[in-house]
């Protein structure tokens, strides 16, 4: 008899991504998104992949003066997730997408400024290309972190110089 831990094949390895979460009380949460160690494309899962896949609640690790919790955050009311690491640059076609600088106004009264890249042939990359994509969540690089932006609480984006 094999005494050994039996592994389930539903049970998928996890990694832990630090970040910051606003939601849209205003309020920021500091801990960490679970990611799957592999994806559907090459390399990890993002946190922008985790945020994109699907509606509803996703689970959050928090850490703060009371020690360490899981919550559930309901995607719909997370405003924008602070990462350290440039995982944006791990895109398919990241060097060679259209680069725009913009500042952003959103439903907290933040007004943010960054890069987005317009991932779209020559001619159509403009900033109202970027601005009718699909996904709910987009990422906006900063010079010193990466912000993935919830769309349903960007007010205005406009273009503005480096």
């Amino acid at each position: 008899m094999n005494s050994g831990a039996v592994t389930s094949e539903y049970r998928f390895e996890k990694r832990r991504t630090q970040a910051l979460v606003r939601l849209s009380s205003g309020e920021l949460s500091q801990g960490c998104f679970f990611t799957a160690s592999s994806a559907r494309h090459d390399g990890p899962e993002r946190v922008w992949d985790l945020l994109n896949a699907e509606t509803g609640f996703f689970p959050f690790e928090i850490q703060d003066k009371t020690g360490t919790r899981t919550v559930l955050y309901n995607r719909t009311h997370v405003v924008s997730v602070a990462l350290s690491d440039n995982e944006a640059s791990r895109e398919p076609g990241y060097s060679v997408a259209t680069r725009r600088f913009v500042t952003m106004q959103l439903s907290t009264g933040d007004r943010v400024a960054g890069a987005v890249r317009v991932y779209r042939p020559e001619g159509r990359d403009r900033l109202s290309d970027w601005a009718r994509q699909s996904e709910a969540f987009r990422y906006l690089e900063t010079d010193n972190l990466t912000l993935i932006v919830n769309s349903a609480h960007i007010i205005e984006v406009s273009e503005a110089s480096e």
